[in-house]
C-alpha cells in the first residue's frame, strides 16, 4: 500500500510541473494555436458513449477539417487516473481531448494538466452548462474542463421475477433491502443476485453510506479528514455488507463494469445502473432484447421514502495542456457539446451537459427515474486530491474487504487513515 501512495504522490508532483510550464513558457501549446491539419486523438472511457455518437463525431470533424483525422481510443475506468497522469505528462504521447470523471476532475485541473477554457465558455454553452460540473473544474476563477454528460444510477428490476415472488416496488430503504433478500432466496441459486452488488462497487455503495448520514471525508479549509469510521458511516457500510452477504451473488473482488453478462444470463433481479446501460442490454448482438421487455425501473428509495442520495455520476471533457493541437482540440470539444451530439447522448439515457437539452431525455419511465435519482444525488468530497484517493483504490479495497466479511469498524478506521493522508 505504501508503494501505491508514493507513486500517487510522485504522479501528482509530475503533473504540477505542467502548471509551472504553462506559466513560464511563451511557446507552451496551451496558449492556443497549432497546425491547421493534424491526426487528433480523443480518449473516451468505458462503453458510456454510444457508438452512434462516436461515429458522428469522427465523421463530422473530418468533414469540417479536410486533411485531419480523428481517432477515438477507449479507456477503461479502472486505473484511469494513473493512465491519465502518465499520458498528460508526456510531450509527444498525450491525447488531445480526454474524458475524465467529474469526481476526478478537480485534481487534474488543480495540477494544471488541462488547457484554460474560460474564454470559450460562452460559446460552449455558458450558463446553460451543468453548473456543478463547471464549478468542480474551476480553479482561481478559471475553468479547465466542461461537462460532458451526467447520470445518476437508478434501479433496474425484473418485473417477471417480482410477480413470481409476489413483490411490490419498494418505497423505503428497509423495504428495498427486504426485497433484495427475498429475490435472492426465491431464486435458490448461490450465484443469483436479488440485488447485484460486486464487492468493489463503492460508487453504488456510497448511496447506503450517505443514506445513513455518513460520508467519506469532511474538510475544514485545506485540511481534510476521513470520516468512514463515524457511527453514521459504520451504519451505512454495515448495510452494504448485509446486502452483499444476503442479496448479492456477484464476486467480492469484482467491480461494476460489466452488468450485461450476468443480467442477460438471468442472474440479476435488481441492479443500480445509469440509464445508458439500457442501450447495452437492448443491443441485438451483445445484449438480450427479449429480456429487456421484462425490465422496470425506479429510483433507489432512501430511509425517509425520498430518493436515496446516490452518487452524481458523469464526466467532463478537457483539452490536454501539452497537446500541440489546441485550436483543433477546441473544435472537437465544441462538437461534443453541440445539439446533435448531446442529443444522441440523451437518446441513450445520458443527461446532457446543457440544462436546456434535458427534455431530450423524453418522458418515459426511464427519463422519470433519471430525474428522480438526480433529485437527491451527491458528489464525492470536493477535495483537490480526491482523484488520488480513487487512483490508489482505497475505496475498492475497503468495500471488497467488507464484502468478504471483514470487521467494518477496523477496516473503516484503516481507510480513514489512508484517505486523510492522501487528501492532505
Amino acid at each position: 500500500m505504501r508503494k501505491k501512495k508514493i507513486l500517487a504522490f510522485a504522479a501528482i508532483t509530475a503533473l504540477l510541473g505542467v502548471t509551472s510550464a504553462c506559466g513560464s513558457d511563451d511557446d507552451d501549446p496551451a496558449t492556443g494555436g497549432g497546425p491547421e491539419e493534424a491526426d487528433m486523438v480523443v480518449w473516451l472511457n468505458g462503453a458510456d458513449t454510444p457508438q452512434e455518437a462516436r461515429d458522428w463525431l469522427k465523421k463530422t470533424f473530418e468533414e469540417d477539417h479536410p486533411g485531419s483525422t480523428l481517432t477515438i481510443e477507449e479507456q477503461e475506468w479502472d486505473g484511469l487516473v494513473e493512465r491519465l497522469t502518465t499520458a498528460l505528462s508526456s510531450e509527444d504521447q498525450t491525447p488531445d481531448v480526454v474524458e475524465v470523471g467529474n469526481t476526478q476532475a478537480p485534481t487534474f485541473t488543480t495540477a494544471g494538466a488541462f488547457s484554460d477554457l474560460t474564454d470559450e465558455l460562452d460559446d460552449l454553452g455558458g450558463d446553460d452548462l451543468l453548473p456543478g460540473f463547471v464549478e468542480g473544474a474551476t480553479v482561481d476563477g478559471k475553468t479547465y474542463a466542461v461537462p460532458y454528460y451526467a447520470g445518476s444510477t437508478y434501479v433496474f428490476y425484473r418485473k417477471d421475477l417480482f410477480d413470481k415472488a409476489g413483490l411490490e416496488v419498494p418505497t423505503t430503504m428497509d423495504e428495498f433491502i427486504d426485497t433484495a433478500v427475498a429475490l435472492k432466496q426465491d431464486s435458490g441459486e448461490a450465484d443469483f443476485s436479488g440485488y447485484w452488488l460486486p464487492g468493489q462497487d463503492w460508487r453504488d455503495g456510497a448511496a447506503f453510506l450517505w443514506d445513513a448520514g455518513g460520508d467519506f471525508a469532511t474538510g475544514d479549509g485545506d485540511e481534510w479528514e476521513g470520516t468512514l469510521s463515524s457511527p453514521e458511516s459504520i451504519e451505512g457500510l454495515t448495510t452494504f455488507q448485509t446486502l452483499f452477504e444476503q442479496a448479492s451473488g456477484a464476486p467480492a473482488d469484482a467491480n461494476e463494469s460489466d452488468p450485461v453478462t450476468p443480467f442477460c444470463a438471468g442472474k440479476i433481479g435488481m441492479m443500480s445502473r445509469p440509464g445508458w446501460v439500457l442501450g447495452l442490454l437492448s443491443d441485438p448482438e451483445a445484449g438480450c432484447p427479449d429480456l429487456v421487455k421484462q425490465i422496470g425501473v425506479f429510483a433507489l428509495p432512501g430511509s425517509t421514502g425520498e430518493p436515496a442520495p446516490v452518487l452524481l455520476g458523469g464526466s467532463d471533457i478537457a483539452i490536454a495542456a501539452k497537446s500541440p493541437n489546441q485550436d483543433l482540440a477546441r473544435d472537437i470539444v465544441a462538437l461534443m457539446l453541440s445539439d446533435e451530439y448531446q442529443g444522441i447522448l440523451a437518446e441513450n439515457g445520458l443527461t446532457p451537459a446543457r440544462e436546456s437539452l434535458a427534455t431530450l431525455l423524453g418522458d418515459d419511465e426511464y427519463a422519470q427515474a433519471t430525474i428522480e435519482a438526480a433529485s437527491n444525488a451527491k458528489l464525492t468530497p470536493a477535495a483537490a486530491n480526491w482523484a488520488t484517493v480513487e487512483g490508489t483504490r482505497i475505496l475498492e479495497d475497503l468495500f471488497s474487504q467488507i464484502a468478504q466479511g471483514g470487521d467494518v469498524e477496523e477496516l473503516a478506521a484503516e481507510a480513514d487513515d489512508r484517505i486523510t493522508e492522501e487528501l492532505n
